[in-house]
């Protein structure tokens, strides 16, 4: 069996109640199109290097963001986990590329490489291209009640009930075989 034999995994903000949406803009990646390897992962020769993102639109009420990265075709049913950016402050618009320091109050959880900040897209050599869901989600709260040693799943059960509305930009990445 290989892994093209694999049914395509649903987007996964398909799967949870819909929420308004905002604008989210990156003059580093495009929906839709190939990561540069400044943002992929050193594993396969990348940089690794966080994208810059930005974002406005959002709601009003908007208390506080939280940022995350996540790769619905991994071959582990259930996803892979790059990137989860809790308790931005609502002052927060915006984020530089390989941001460094993260803002006042901000931190990241555990991804799942098992380190506390971006790790870059690295799907396996050979795999079809993978998507990469970078999300912006305003929050209704000033900060989640999760700390660094929070898994994103629980991040992401958390953001379920706080969340006002995401903003999302899905590039791609494929390492050729």
């Amino acid at each position: 069996m290989s892994l093209d034999d694999r049914a395509l995994a649903p987007d996964p903000y398909d799967l949870l109640p819909s929420v308004p949406s905002f604008t989210v803009t990156s003059t580093d990646m495009t929906d839709g199109q190939p990561l540069d390897e400044l943002y992929v992962h050193t594993s396969v020769g990348g940089k690794n290097l966080s994208p810059q993102l930005a974002w406005s639109g959002f709601p009003e009420e908007t208390r506080g963001f939280v940022v995350t990265c996540f790769d619905p075709d991994a071959p582990t049913g259930s996803g892979f986990w790059h990137w989860v950016l809790v308790n931005l402050p609502v002052t927060v618009t915006s984020l530089d590329r390989g941001v460094d320091p993260l803002p006042d109050g901000a931190f990241c959880v555990r991804n799942d490489y098992g380190s506390r900040d971006y790790g870059g897209s690295a799907p396996p050599p050979g795999d079809r291209p993978h998507r990469y869901v970078f999300a912006v989600h305003a929050i209704d709260v000033d900060r989640l009640e999760v700390t660094p040693d929070a898994s994103p799943a629980y991040v992401g059960f958390n953001l379920a009930f706080h969340t006002l509305a995401r903003a999302t930009v899905r590039p791609n990445y494929q390492v050729r075989g």
